[in-house]
């Protein structure tokens, strides 16, 4: 049974056409990212999703309840945490997740065993009894997730969770995460950050200019630009012009070359023939190689090749 299933939906703000005709539907107990360049239409998704926003036209069910027919169903057995921490910075920890239990109506009892377990669960009961102003960044962001799932909803919602976040606090939001998709919950995560949709996600939607342009697992996206790609540096004394000149053929799309690090990087279909005839020109070029090395390409790559902008962008 599918958690969420979005129909030909649509969306305008004035002359903006934010969502043109999605679809995707996000299987219970899955990890669903949607990923995209900023004003690609994600954040007006989850609006939609969450029944913050109603669509011009398609339709969308959120476990099994329309949102705009059922707006009260579907906020029942949702979470939310959007692009940033929206915690109380005059209240303690402690007091932040108990006003969120109170508000689901839970008894005082109730909010406050709720807020204890939540706090040891994500590593925050040393710091419960400090207001939040107190609280670094990846503790505001642990604390606002926490918030999210006080109610130990079906399915959950993170609009880009570890923005502004050091590698650190990423690594410890992660691992709150996994330890939520362990239980069982439904995820839906929009994210810029590539390795964290590689991390977390099942599947993967990218959107840009209100469409979802591609869909797939990470595995089956970097099939969609296909081959390897071969990488090749040479000394910093070498030049990286007449080596470009020499190899650029070769490339089944344009190579990349950074000066930087006296790189040059493309996609190839015939990997180790590719491999061998760049050797073979470079020698010939009498152009010295520091490395060369072929991978399979990175969902930042295709990410690039789908949409012609990196992920910040």
């Amino acid at each position: 049974m599918d958690a969420i299933t979005v129909n030909n939906v649509s969306k305008r703000f004035g002359d903006v056409r934010a969502l043109r005709h999605v679809s995707l539907s996000i299987p219970e107990g899955k990890v669903y990212a949607l990923l995209g360049p900023n004003g690609a239409g994600k954040t007006t998704l989850i609006k939609i999703l969450t029944t913050l926003l109603a669509p011009d036209s398609g339709s969308v069910a959120v476990g099994g309840y329309d949102v705009v027919e059922n707006p009260r169903q579907v906020r029942r057995i949702i979470g939310l945490a959007g692009q940033f921490a929206a915690i109380d910075d005059h209240l303690t920890g402690r007091e932040n997740l108990e006003m969120v239990a109170r508000l689901y109506h839970l008894s005082r009892r109730q909010a406050r065993e709720r807020a204890r377990s939540i706090l040891e669960q994500l590593d925050l009961a040393g710091a419960a009894n400090r207001t939040g102003r107190t609280y670094s960044g990846g503790m505001r962001r642990r604390l606002d997730l926490g918030a999210s799932f006080i109610t130990s909803p079906r399915i959950l919602f993170l609009d880009e969770p570890t923005t502004g976040l050091d590698p650190r606090g990423r690594a410890e939001l992660w691992q709150v995460i996994r330890g939520l998709i362990l239980e069982g919950t439904t995820l839906q995560l929009t994210t810029q950050n590539l390795e964290e949709a590689e991390e977390l996600a099942d599947r993967i939607a990218i959107i840009d200019h209100g469409q979802v342009i591609a869909e797939g697992t990470a595995a089956e996206l970097k099939d969609r630009i296909g081959g390897s790609v071969l990488e090749f540096r040479i000394p910093s004394d070498g030049n990286l012009e007449k080596a470009m000149a020499a190899t650029s053929d070769l490339f089944t799309g344009q190579a990349e070359a950074d000066a930087a690090v006296m790189r040059i990087s493309g996609a190839v279909d015939s990997t180790s023939q590719a491999l061998k005839e760049v050797v073979r020109r470079l020698d010939r070029e009498q152009i010295r190689i520091a490395d060369i090395h072929l991978r399979r390409p990175t969902l930042n790559e295709v990410f690039l090749a789908l949409t012609g902008k990196e992920a910040e962008e």
